[in-house]
């Protein structure tokens, strides 16, 4: 045998040998991208051993992510637990439609729910968005979902804006600064490329968003967290800003493979220091936060690997 046809042989064997699973994200300035390319490398990184290959897609983030991996055209997703609550119990933008084959992998991160505004807008408060031109995100994102929830909570509606954009997160910096919009809402772990980019190119400020609203709010929305945006982190941000936040959540079905899962959670956790190192919204996680606010069972898969590890019993 010729050695080109046994070197296209071998080749074949191991693709047909391989399980190749891919991770949905969100926009490329943003915090989802860069986590499942982290995942990723984790995984690749014992590709020989494991024959688990893993690639990354950017997409419009939580809601398409849990709604492509409930039509298999996605293996994993990443998602705000909000939405994989909503998902799992058919409720809200899943109303109708409960998604009960959704699992959780691991939580990630704390995202926060965060208003970007131009300075000039002179948005003090989330009242003030009132007669604003306000981006409150493409549809089917996470963005979206977070943003009609508080809204409908405070009973502003959309037609109290003067316009309401659809942007995509990765482009809402470009529209702050064309002065587009003045303001758009952004759930992400800080720091983030998309709000350095628009701190860079324009005047911002990072509006709060409490209040005795907010606390009424999230009484009645318990897997949200109060918490503060870090000062100093954007330019012209130089103090503490409070708001709320969820969980960036890992999840998968309950039809993809053990092994992947088993992999996948091995890899990331075997590298754990190194996986911490990837990007500074990981600076603050701990082996023991990976299983808070997961909004969905677990699969199986991971819950073996963290039943071996003592994680959980």
């Amino acid at each position: 045998m010729k050695k080109s046809v046994l070197l296209l042989l071998m080749v074949n064997v191991f693709a047909f040998s391989s399980e190749f699973i891919t991770i949905g994200t969100g926009s490329v300035t943003g915090t989802y991208y860069p986590t499942g390319g982290a995942i990723c490398k984790l995984v690749n990184k014992y590709k020989k051993e494991t024959k688990i290959r893993c690639s990354v897609e950017a997409t419009d983030a939580s809601v398409y992510n849990i709604r492509a991996i409930d039509e298999g055209e996605l293996d994993f997703g990443i998602a705000q637990s909000d939405a994989v609550y909503q998902a799992i119990n058919g409720i809200k933008k899943f109303k109708n439609h409960p998604i009960k084959e959704l699992r959780s992998v691991m939580s990630i991160y704390t995202e926060l729910f965060t208003l970007v505004t131009r300075k000039d807008a002179n948005i003090k408060s989330i009242d003030d968005i009132v007669g604003k031109r306000i981006n409150i995100g493409n549809v089917g994102s996470g963005n979206e979902a977070t943003a009609m929830t508080l809204l409908n909570e405070l009973n502003i509606k959309p037609s109290d804006f003067s316009y309401v954009g659809r942007l995509k997160a990765g482009e809402a910096p470009d529209a702050i600064r064309d002065n587009l919009i003045d303001g758009y809402f952004y759930m992400v772990g800080h720091p983030t490329a998309n709000i350095k980019d628009a701190s860079n190119t324009s005047d911002i400020y990072l509006t709060p968003i409490s209040g005795p609203k907010i606390d009424e709010f999230l009484k009645r929305n318990p897997y949200y967290i109060k918490d503060v945006i870090p000062a100093n982190i954007y330019k012209g941000v130089k103090k503490p800003v409070p708001t709320f936040g969820a969980k960036a959540v890992l999840v998968t079905s309950s039809d993809v493979s053990s092994k992947a899962v088993y992999t996948l959670v091995k890899a990331i956790l075997e590298d754990f220091e190194e996986f911490k190192k990837l990007h500074p919204v990981y600076k603050y996680i701990t082996k023991k936060s990976l299983l808070e606010g997961l909004g969905a069972p677990l699969h199986e898969g991971a819950a073996k690997y963290f039943k071996e590890n003592n994680f959980i019993k």
